[in-house]
């Protein structure tokens, strides 16, 4: 990998966890749904300029259903799925379970869709959800003030991502990225509308909230994805997918130095078997060992 796709990895990585400090600020006064929906709005403002050629904007068209079932599953259920997971769970916690997305990914796809598991990955899944019941041990209290549905929240987001990582390979591979990105962020936008609206907070929302959800929907959003296909078309997959390890030692740095989360020995110990089950489920640790140097 380069320099330049180094920098824009680290970059990424940091984009994308700011995205859980920034849910971790805003969510408690806008709530879920309408967070998400202004995150949405935002994001599909900026990135609908990419579809300006009428090919693309026919495309969409064509494609309109599944591009709909994509917005569902990989931003409207999942995002809000995590906007509600960091009402109690702390930014790391939250991205620290969301990085074993990967191992929904593989297990919905032998499932599902096919795609064989090899044998490294069965090491991998047994290792990363050791490392989510290591995250989630002491806090599956599923009373009322319990922890225990927040965490169920944020798994329920990796499962969303699993299916559309999947569906999105096998259904539309075929599409321009920035199609598959401008559409689906769209349609969950389109989703979104009316529940957002329904459920939009009576109090006036702060501008500390609003700034929160402006860099969501502008910078985690819009900038990443751009930031994404850039890497994707430059590094390759295997290079990109190494965004999965770094994205929760950034919020894990990012929570701790802006909002004075901990970093206890349990969180410590969780993200190590986490991202080595991740690591090895993914095949990221092995392209790293092999690759030559720059």
């Amino acid at each position: 990998m380069s320099t330049t796709d180094t920098l824009r990895l680290l970059l990424l990585s940091s984009l994308w966890g700011f995205s859980f400090i920034f849910m971790r600020v805003a969510v408690p006064e806008f709530g879920a749904l309408p967070l998400i929906l202004v995150r949405m709005l935002l994001g599909t403002l900026l990135l609908l300029p990419l579809l300006w050629r009428r090919d693309y904007l026919r495309l969409v068209r064509a494609h309109a259903w599944p591009l709909f079932l994509v917005g569902l599953t990989n931003a409207a259920l999942p995002y809000s799925f995590l906007a509600l997971a960091t009402l109690r769970l702390e930014a790391g916690v939250t991205s620290l379970i969301n990085a074993a997305t990967p191992i929904c990914t593989a297990l919905l796809g032998a499932a599902f869709f096919a795609t064989p598991i090899v044998r490294r990955q069965v090491l991998g899944l047994a290792l990363a959800f050791a490392g989510v019941a290591v995250l989630s041990a002491g806090r599956l209290d599923f009373s009322a003030g319990g922890e225990g549905w927040f965490i169920v929240s944020a798994l329920a987001a990796t499962l969303c991502y699993g299916f559309a990582g999947n569906y999105s390979r096998t259904r539309l591979a075929h599409l321009p990225t920035r199609v598959l990105a401008a559409g689906s962020s769209a349609a969950s936008g389109v989703i979104l509308l009316v529940p957002g609206v329904l459920l939009w907070p009576a109090e006036p929302v702060s501008g500390m909230a609003w700034g929160a959800a402006v860099g969501l929907g502008a910078v985690s959003t819009a900038a990443a994805l751009l930031l994404y296909f850039a890497l994707l078309s430059s590094a390759g997959a295997t290079a990109t997918s190494t965004v999965t390890m770094l994205v929760p030692v950034s919020a894990l740095l990012w929570g701790f130095v802006l909002l004075e989360e901990p970093i206890t020995l349990q969180v410590l110990t969780g993200m190590a078997i986490t991202l080595l089950g991740t690591g090895i489920a993914t095949g990221v640790l092995r392209s790293w060992r092999h690759s030559p140097p720059t």
